[in-house]
């Protein structure tokens, strides 16, 4: 179906498309943070160590941070639609399968799995906007895709917490499969091809603008950057349920809870960050990293005295609310250093990012396991003096041109 018989044909379900794309936007935070309170369960019932069931999050984010770097030229010789639906029914599947085996080498490869299709998914959207919409209807679109994207985080470890607690870790799955297939049918019946032009599928040229990018020293360093602010997220992600469903002995209702004020925490640095556009970057980016590193210190302090859910909850909101300041801040930073080729900075940033974050982060609970909150403000305090040191050798390396 080309996209004009597709606007001769349907057009008024443009409105239901959108909305349709909007709902799959926050499907990465969904596809990892659903079965965060169900981590602990899944590694009783597998009969594994806390690290074999973390490695499920770190291979998802790997592969979903791979296949972005890849699938915007794809969908854009071969078009989004077909693409999203096959992606869409091969997520679904996929979710079936592990929640039907206890074999974790299968359940490593069907995150894999997960973490490609959910980039072409998430990928195909992002480019449905800029496909359908133009002038002062795109900006507001496009300006909604943060807020619409943190809304995984925060509800789908609150939604996991409760089918953990009912049903088991199981269900989480059951959960995403039944997602995928009704997402599936009304992407068919509603949805279309939105593509205007089919490019040339040219590796050589797309890589050459990669090497070019990666080369400039300010952008790589800013996707650094990113990658240390989500880390500190995933940290928690990965070691907060064991603390507090082992060490303070609570359910996966108040782990889900627990998942959802923090999520909160990341929106609100989000909101920061727009809210203080006119402030200098460098100067901004200083005060907070500087304010992280108390948070953590302090942190690391109180809890040789006092710890509780609160004191981690609060402190860990602190500490969530300036990674989320540093990521909107340094999302931005990156994509601008390259306007000409804008969609292919956005699927290099991303994609790297959600690789070196799949790094860091199983790499830190590997080497120094959270078990508890002194061992977690530890986690923070490491990643934030890493921030700080690639913080100040992108300042040193500045241009005029890099200045947002």
């Amino acid at each position: 179906m080309t996209t004009t018989q597709l606007k001769a044909s349907k057009p008024k379900n443009e409105s239901v498309a959108t909305l349709l794309a909007f709902i799959l936007i926050p499907l990465s935070g969904l596809a990892t943070d659903i079965y965060i309170p169900s981590l602990p369960s899944m590694a009783k019932s597998l009969e594994l160590s806390d690290t074999h069931v973390q490695a499920t999050l770190s291979l998802f984010l790997i592969s979903y941070g791979i296949s972005q770097l890849f699938v915007g030229s794809i969908l854009d010789s071969f078009g989004r639609y077909k693409i999203c639906l096959v992606s869409l029914l091969i997520f679904a599947l996929a979710s079936l399968v592990i929640a039907s085996t206890h074999n974790i080498y299968l359940i490593y490869l069907m995150r894999i799995i997960h973490g490609i299709t959910t980039g072409a998914i998430i990928v195909a959207k992002r480019a449905f906007f800029v496909d359908v919409y133009q002038g002062d209807k795109l900006k507001h679109y496009l300006s909604l895709f943060t807020i619409i994207w943190s809304a995984g985080p925060i509800v789908a470890p609150f939604l996991g917490g409760y089918l953990q607690t009912a049903f088991g870790w199981e269900s989480n799955f059951y959960f995403l499969a039944l997602y995928g297939f009704v997402m599936f049918f009304l992407e068919l019946a509603y949805s279309g091809e939105t593509i205007k032009a089919y490019s040339d599928f040219k590796l050589s040229k797309i890589t050459g603008i990669y090497v070019d990018m990666i080369k400039t020293s300010t952008f790589s360093l800013g996707i650094i950057m990113l990658g240390l602010a989500y880390s500190m997220v995933m940290v928690y992600n990965m070691s907060g349920p064991f603390i507090l469903e082992h060490d303070m002995h609570l359910s996966p209702v108040i782990v889900g809870y627990s998942s959802l004020f923090l999520g909160l925490a990341w929106m609100t640095g989000g909101f920061i960050s727009k809210g203080t556009l006119h402030v200098y970057f460098y100067k901004k980016m200083a005060i907070n990293l500087g304010f992280q590193l108390f948070f953590a210190i302090i942190m690391l302090i109180s809890s040789m005295y006092i710890s509780n859910v609160f004191t981690i909850l609060f402190f860990a909101f602190l500490i969530h609310t300036s990674a989320g300041f540093t990521f909107n801040n340094y999302f931005s930073y990156c994509l601008a250093r390259f306007p000409q080729n804008a969609g292919i900075a956005g699927g290099l940033t991303g994609g790297i990012t959600y690789v070196i974050v799949s790094l860091i982060s199983y790499a830190v609970v590997s080497l120094l396991p959270a078990t508890g909150e002194t061992e977690l403000s530890y986690s923070y305090t490491i990643l934030i003096i890493a921030s700080v040191l690639i913080m100040s050798i992108i300042y040193k390396y500045r241009t005029a041109s890099d200045t947002p």
